[in-house]
């Protein structure tokens, strides 16, 4: 049986890596409120995050604040153009939802062939935003890293609601997620609003993956596994509000860290896949379904 500082440590470990997840099932929820459309390449965001900037840092010399904001831009431009180019022309053509979740999952696996060749399959990883560490209480270790994840997941929670509840252009995609058509009835350009929900989407992602790459590493085949937690993550809020998926995710990555320290790292897919199930079996709207305003 672990001990108590390590259930403890693994507490810890596990809210830094949940927020990410809530990061990333925030972009899931943007997207899928905006349009129905379950973005299965938001794991390919998270993982051009943390490239982007490894290669900003290494190549050009960049600042870590200047390299993460360009990345966060360029991430962003991504997503915009996977909306233009794939998903705008099948959503004009009334192309079934599902065609279009299927070629989300294409352009995931495109864009991990094109990283492959053009920066390598090499893992990747830069230094923790801030020297020194880990904060020590005790017997249990606190990366300085996991405060940058803390502190700069609450402020894009709270920018985030403040965007949707304050200012015209989230007010506006908040109604494109309840009923588009009456939306574009009021004349929002709903198409623009998809867009936007892409842009968001993706910077969300870019903005976790260069959170989460001084902690762990990143490369091409990253997407895959972040994808599938933030999706977890985004079920287990409900696909509802931002703070309600952060949670989702936090309580995912906790859980997930718990079952490592007890049973091994063999389970801790077993465990989150579990917990999907369970959430799907009880809990079909997720655990805070319904609760607050949508996004």
């Amino acid at each position: 049986m672990p001990s108590i500082t390590e259930l403890a440590q693994s507490l810890v470990n596990g809210v830094g890596i949940g927020l990410v997840y809530g990061l990333i099932a925030i972009g899931f929820c943007v997207i899928y409120n905006a349009s129905g459309i379950v973005n299965f390449a938001q794991g390919v965001f998270v993982m051009l995050g943390g490239m982007f900037t490894h290669a900003l840092l290494t190549r050009l010399g960049l600042p870590i604040a200047i390299a993460a904001l360009i990345s966060i831009v360029l991430v962003a431009l991504v997503g915009v153009l996977v909306q233009i180019l794939i998903i705008s022309p099948m959503w004009k053509r009334n192309a079934p939802l599902f065609a279009i979740i299927l070629a989300t999952l294409a352009v995931q696996l495109l864009i991990e062939q094109i990283v492959i060749l053009t920066m390598g399959d090499q893992p990747r990883t830069y230094p923790e935003f801030s020297l020194g560490g880990p904060l020590m209480l005790g017997p249990i270790a606190i990366d300085y890293q996991l405060f940058w994840i803390l502190g700069c997941g609450a402020l894009m929670v709270i920018l985030l609601t403040l965007f949707f509840n304050k200012t015209r252009a989230g007010r506006a995609l908040r109604a494109c997620s309840q009923n588009r058509e009456a939306a574009a009835l009021l004349g929002i350009p709903v198409g623009a609003m998809l867009m936007l929900s892409f842009a968001l989407s993706a910077a969300l992602g870019a903005a976790a993956g260069i959170l989460i790459t001084p902690t762990q590493y990143t490369a091409y085949s990253v997407d895959g596994p972040f994808g599938i937690n933030g999706f977890i993550a985004a079920i287990i809020g409900g696909f509802g509000s931002a703070p309600a998926a952060l949670v989702g995710g936090v309580l995912l990555g906790v859980v997930q860290s718990g079952a490592i320290v007890v049973f091994g790292a063999g389970y801790k897919n077993v465990v989150a896949l579990t917990i999907l199930l369970i959430v799907l079996l009880f809990f079909p709207r997720g655990l805070f379904g319904g609760l607050g305003k949508r996004v």
